[in-house]
């Protein structure tokens, strides 16, 4: 659920993958709480709890947690939680931007400083890192759902910027603002969605050698870790 973060090859013993299938619940629980509580708890009615919804049903969170988690939105009223962005840079010089949800801007800021620091990196100021980027609303869909002719003339007919083929997947690009128009129609033939997001899209990526993709690699993974990061972009390829 980490944008364009994730590096193929790592591998992981089972009790790590536990851990982090723990962790990516944590986040997915986390933004359906906040999308039930800003708006409709009918995610008929309510765009993003429906997205979230979607992105943890493709994550297999069971049914019994997802529940949980919009009935948590009742409850919660006393805690506040937002988005708060930090950009900086990793190993090779890599442009990073980190999307947080957060109770506790100091304790974020804390770990995100320390995160950086350990790994050979730097935060930076707003607008430092994220010039590299440009914000796009991206849906992702699962290849088994239909042929590439069939998605590309429907994200056509909707309204999508482009349409890009990946092995296992295809991503729909829409401007931010009409994201959940486009999917509104694509929901008309299309079910299962793998996730609806705003992305941090690289302008250009930049290639990284042997020693800094290890250094990356383990960055990455400490930084998706942390329980308030939601989303890690970066422009290394």
């Amino acid at each position: 659920m980490a944008g364009h973060s994730h590096w193929a090859g790592i591998k992981h013993k089972k009790g790590k993958v536990d851990k982090q299938r723990s962790a990516v619940f944590s986040k997915l629980s986390r933004e359906i709480t906040v999308a039930a509580k800003l708006g409709d708890k009918n995610p008929d009615m309510n765009s993003r709890l429906r997205s979230a919804i979607q992105a943890a049903r493709s994550a297999n969170m069971p049914k019994d947690n997802i529940e949980r988690a919009i009935d948590k939105s009742s409850i919660a009223t006393d805690s506040h939680l937002e988005n708060i962005r930090y950009e900086g840079f990793g190993p090779g010089k890599s442009a990073i931007v980190v999307i947080t949800l957060t109770d506790n801007k100091n304790r974020t800021a804390s770990n995100m400083r320390t995160i950086f620091q350990k790994h050979g990196g730097g935060l930076g100021t707003q607008g430092s890192a994220s010039h590299n980027f440009i914000q796009l609303g991206v849906i992702k869909i699962d290849k088994e759902e239909m042929g590439e002719d069939k998605v590309f003339n429907l994200a056509t007919n909707a309204g999508a910027n482009d349409c890009i083929f990946h092995e296992y997947y295809y991503e729909i690009h829409t401007n931010n603002d009409e994201i959940y128009d486009v999917k509104n129609l694509l929901e008309k033939e299309i079910s299962n969605f793998i996730s609806t997001e705003i992305e941090w899209v690289p302008v250009n990526k930049i290639s990284l050698n042997e020693e800094d993709k290890e250094k990356m690699n383990k960055f990455l993974e400490i930084l998706e870790a942390d329980e308030d990061v939601q989303n890690v972009f970066t422009n290394a390829k």
